[in-house]
């Protein structure tokens, strides 16, 4: 989205495979831009074996590890989805007597703009900011561990924001004709194990 990270109300954690968004979680938490993060996700096909406990356990676990203080976690372990880490998390913030002004959503490099179009779909009011873990994508693949997987993700969410406007998930985002070129050629080489359809 290529947002400045700025200092917000809180932070949203959201669940994947990806272990990097603790780590940023972390890292912005030491740099002062909220006073609380809710690390949000039950599991998923992609993270069951990887974080059986749950993706927003593992986080909450791993950010305690890089020095977060254990106030400054909140947990959502249900989220099964993008909307649902949104409106799950939206919930425990409410139920802990946080005010949300601004809203620093924290996820993979890659779903930056789904998470946006999302969290401006479920919740309008309050003023989005993107963030993710600064790696180049051939480091970002590295760190990972699995170019299939990445590459069968990417598409995926690229899918998720081209169609989840017409199904009322997300709010509408520009997909320009050359990104949508890629997509389709992608698709066509197998990279497909992540769409929603076929």
């Amino acid at each position: 989205m290529g947002h400045q990270a700025r200092r917000c109300s809180a932070a949203i954690g959201l669940g994947s495979h990806d272990l990097g968004v603790a780590t940023t979680s972390a890292d912005l938490y030491g740099a002062g831009l909220f006073p609380l993060v809710v690390f949000s996700g039950g599991n998923s096909p992609t993270t069951a074996a990887r974080f059986p406990r749950g993706e927003a356990v593992h986080y909450r676990d791993h950010a305690l590890n890089l020095g977060v203080p254990a106030e400054a976690i909140l947990l959502e372990p249900k989220a099964r989805n993008t909307g649902q880490n949104i409106t799950l998390s939206r919930e425990v913030l409410r139920e802990n007597g946080v005010e949300v002004e601004s809203l620093l959503l924290i996820s993979k490099p890659y779903m930056q703009r789904r998470s946006y179009a999302t969290c401006r779909k479920l919740w309008p009011e309050v003023d989005v900011i993107c963030a993710s873990e600064p790696l180049p994508f051939g480091d970002y693949i590295k760190s990972i561990g699995d170019e299939k997987l990445v590459v069968d993700m990417l598409v995926g969410d690229l899918q998720r924001v081209i169609e989840y406007p017409s199904l009322g998930f997300a709010v509408a985002q520009d997909v320009p004709g050359d990104v949508h070129d890629a997509y389709e050629r992608l698709r066509r080489a197998s990279f497909d194990s992540r769409l929603i359809s076929p």
